[in-house]
Order: structure tokens, then C-alpha cells, then sequence
């Protein structure tokens, strides 16, 4: 931990200075590559000693993968062997480091690693191997058109803004933001003439990262008050069973839950500002004018905590993640796209069996939730009363869901994880089967996806 936090401050510092002495008007973008490859192969050592070569032996297999692999299949065998590899890492940790106790844990880099290896490989597929009516509008301008060189690649797989926490971006928005492109596409969007300007503005990411530094500092310190005080297992103990009510236990697991998030909003935070304050992460101008760096933001924070359905829960939690599994999975899945991603999040996630409790309940409560959602919320909209106490309480019972279902996420251990279901006496599964009893909706199938997304890129190509 001493290392990932010396690790991510100096590279703040380092993106300060890459951004001031080695912006697009001062040095090339071999330059800037290698400056930020060479930063990032540096971090990776520091932080994770001999282990990190697993972090070069991943990359460089892929990229022989990319050059030599027909475009038909680059996508596939990108996949089967980032995920293998990632796999068998995980495995070594359970098994031959007894449960991840390692003072050098490199498999949160290698998680990154694996999302851009993939994410990469299908948008060279989309953008050689396929049509362009064939793709979604975001699928066509995310596809990359030709194979990028070597320094291109391990600049974007390596580089020091993402190397040690992420996040996962898009090779294409990379590239532009290292030519120097990247706020200037954002802005061109925008009429600056109507707004009285005469030319186009210089967006500072200053702001926006003093403002992620003061909620990484807030989150430190709520780490090392609440999480130390509130630990997940005490909601296992058999003293706290034995003489707490049922009630009073499920307030008790939200505090717990509640305690476990302020390290992942520390970690997500400090790393988009360090994206930020090498001038990435610029994604435009919101309805009033004002300058937005949040194109790599992780979570937002406000709509975790107000989520009104397990939905926005997730779509505003990991907000990367969930990206990267919509577009190698969830988009390209032949059928059951909803399961398959889950299952893909888990495997990804590692292999503790909490992981898979968690993903496999999470695909029943999300189930559920749309059911009630598609079936109930249009007899709640006639008025405002109404809406309100619908609200209010999808907010309670979202809240509580999200809280039972990652319990095993933190368990990580089949016997805990069972233990707490049963002093739940498993509420959540047994009320998520009923609801799909009552209101069964069928799976969605690509499909039955496939037109709306070729009506979609007909209205593109049409405007």
C-alpha cells in the first residue's frame, strides 16, 4: 500500500511535468510516447519488483498476437490468451501465495492490462475485419484502421499515467491526447463564435484535479477511521448473531459496506487525477458551459449513493470496467449477454470463489430489478407524492441489495460467504425468484439488439 501510494504521487508529480516540458508544442509524439513508456516500465519495477516481468510477458505475447493473427480472429486469440495468462496469475495467488498475501501484488496491473490488450484487439477488428454498417456508432469511432507500431502499443499499455490503477481507455483517444488532439476534437464540438469567443479555449485540468485531490484526501481519512472500526466480518460473528435482530443486522451491514468504499474512491480518484494532470481525460462541455475531465473517471460518487435501482448502482461504480465488459462482451455476445458478462467480470475479478457468489447473485437481482422496474415504475409516474415514496424506496431496497450481494466480494471464502447468506436467510435470492416468478421478461439475444443498432448507424450514415 506504502508503494501504490508513492507510486501514484510521484507519477502526479511526473504528469505535472510531462504535461508543462513535454506538451504536443514542445516535443514530438515519439517523444512523448517514449518519455511515457519508459516512466511507466519504471513505476512498474519500483512498485513490483521481478513480478512485474509478468506484466511484459503478457504484453509482448499479444503483440506478436496482433501483428501475425488473421483480423478475423485477432479479437479471439487476444482474449483467450490475456485472460489465460491473467487467469493462471490469479490462480497463483491463492494457491502458491496463500491468498493473495503479497507485499508485491501485481495483479491489479495486469487486470488493466488485460482490459486494453482486449479492447484493443476488438477495435482493430472492427476497424480491418468488419463493415462499417455492421458496427454501432460508438463501434465506428472507437475502430482502429490500421495496426499500431510497437512504441504506439507499449506506450498504451504501459504508459505511467495508468500502469499502477488504471484506468482502462480507448486506444484512439490515447493517440489523440499524445498528437495533441485530444481537447481539440472535444472542443470542435461546440460552437465558440455563438458563445462570443474568437477563437477556440485552453481548458486547464488544474481545477478539476485540485477538486480529486481534496476527495482523495477525504477518502484517506475516512479509510483509516471507518474501514479499521467497521470490518465485514464482524456481521459473521457468532456473538453479533446470536444477540442482534435481523433488522438491525441488515443496518449494520450497510455501515460495514459503506466503510469498504472509501479505499476504492481513494485509489480511483488519485488515478484520474493523474490522468488529468498529464492533460488527459478531457471529454467536453457540459449544458452550462463549464469545462468537463471526466472522460476516465472510475465512479461518480453522487450517483452511488442516491441510486434509485441496481442499474445506475453499477453503471456509476467501476464506470471503466463496466465500459470495457459492454464492449468486448456484453455487444458482442451471441446470446445471454447479460450472464456472460457477469461471468466475465468475475473470472476477471479473480478467482475466489466471494467473486462468483457475488457476480451470480447480481445476475438474479438485476434480473429482478428490471422486471419490477419495466412492469411497476409506470404506475408510480402520475404524481409527484407518488414518485417520491417510489423512490425513496427503490433507493433503501437498491441500497440493501448492493450491500448483500458484495458481502462475498469482501468475504472472498466460500464458508463466510454461506454463513452470512444463511443469517440473511437468503432474502435477496429467494425475493429476486419470486419477482421473475410473477414478472418473468425473457433474455435479451444480439439478435434482437443487432437492428437497433444497425437503424442507429443507418441514421449516422444517412446524416
Amino acid at each position: 500500500q506504502i508503494n501504490f501510494v508513492a507510486c501514484q504521487l510521484f507519477a502526479l508529480l511526473a504528469a505535472f511535468w510531462f504535461r508543462i516540458y513535454l506538451g504536443p508544442s514542445h516535443a514530438s509524439s515519439a517523444v512523448r510516447h517514449a518519455f511515457a513508456t519508459l516512466f511507466g516500465i519504471y513505476f512498474a519495477v519500483f512498485c513490483f519488483g521481478w513480478y512485474s516481468i509478468h506484466l511484459f510477458v503478457l504484453v509482448m505475447m499479444n503483440y506478436g498476437i496482433m501483428n501475425m493473427a488473421s483480423i478475423p480472429n485477432v479479437h479471439r486469440y487476444s482474449f483467450v490468451v490475456a485472460m489465460g495468462y491473467l487467469t493462471l496469475c490469479h490462480v497463483s495467488r491463492i494457491y502458491i501465495f496463500h491468498y493473495g498475501i503479497l507485499t508485491t501484488d501485481f495483479s491489479g496491473p495486469l487486470m488493466i492490462i488485460t482490459q486494453k490488450i482486449t479492447t484493443l484487439a476488438c477495435q482493430l477488428h472492427d476497424g480491418i475485419g468488419r463493415q462499417a454498417e455492421e458496427l454501432t456508432a460508438e463501434q465506428n469511432r472507437l475502430a482502429v484502421k490500421t495496426r499500431p507500431s510497437l512504441l504506439e502499443y507499449l506506450s498504451y499499455l504501459l504508459n505511467f499515467m495508468s500502469i499502477i490503477a488504471g484506468p482502462c481507455s480507448n486506444y484512439k483517444d490515447y493517440i489523440a491526447f499524445i498528437e495533441g488532439r485530444h481537447v481539440h476534437m472535444k472542443l470542435l464540438e461546440v460552437n465558440w463564435k455563438q458563445k462570443g469567443y474568437d477563437r477556440l479555449p485552453d481548458p486547464s485540468p488544474t481545477g478539476a484535479v485540485m477538486y480529486k485531490l481534496c476527495i482523495t484526501l477525504v477518502s484517506l481519512i475516512l479509510f483509516l477511521t471507518l474501514t479499521k472500526n467497521f470490518p465485514m466480518a464482524y456481521i459473521i460473528d457468532n456473538e453479533f448473531l446470536d444477540k442482534t435482530p435481523f433488522l438491525s443486522r441488515l443496518g449494520y451491514l450497510y455501515v460495514v459496506t459503506q466503510a469498504a468504499k472509501p479505499k476504492y474512491y481513494f485509489a480511483w480518484t488519485l488515478a484520474d487525477a493523474v490522468n488529468n494532470a498529464a492533460g488527459y481525460g478531457f471529454s467536453g462541455v457540459d449544458e452550462r458551459g463549464t469545462f468537463r475531465w471526466d472522460l476516465l473517471s472510475n465512479l461518480n460518487i453522487w450517483n452511488i449513493e442516491t441510486a434509485t435501482s441496481f442499474k445506475m448502482y453499477i453503471e456509476n461504480w467501476n464506470i471503466q470496467t463496466a465500459a470495457w465488459l459492454k464492449r468486448v462482451c456484453y455487444d458482442r455476445a451471441p446470446w445471454y449477454p447479460t450472464a456472460l458478462t457477469f461471468i466475465l467480470s468475475a473470472l476477471w475479478h479473480g478467482i475466489y470463489p466471494g467473486y462468483y457468489f457475488t457476480f451470480l447473485t447480481g445476475i438474479l437481482i438485476t434480473l429482478a430489478a428490471r422486471a419490477i422496474r419495466n412492469n411497476c415504475r409506470r404506475y408510480f409516474l402520475s404524481s409527484v407524492p407518488l414518485k417520491i415514496a417510489y423512490d425513496v424506496v427503490t433507493w433503501v431496497v437498491t441500497q440493501l441489495a448492493v450491500c448483500y450481494t458484495v458481502a462475498p466480494f469482501v468475504m472472498l471464502a466460500v464458508e463466510p460467504t454461506i454463513k452470512f447468506y444463511k443469517s440473511m436467510y437468503f432474502h435477496m435470492h429467494i425475493l429476486s425468484i419470486l419477482v421473475l416468478l410473477v414478472f418473468p421478461i425473457r433474455p435479451q439475444a444480439y439478435s434482437r439488439r443487432k437492428p437497433q443498432n444497425q437503424a442507429l448507424q443507418n441514421s449516422v450514415k444517412s446524416k
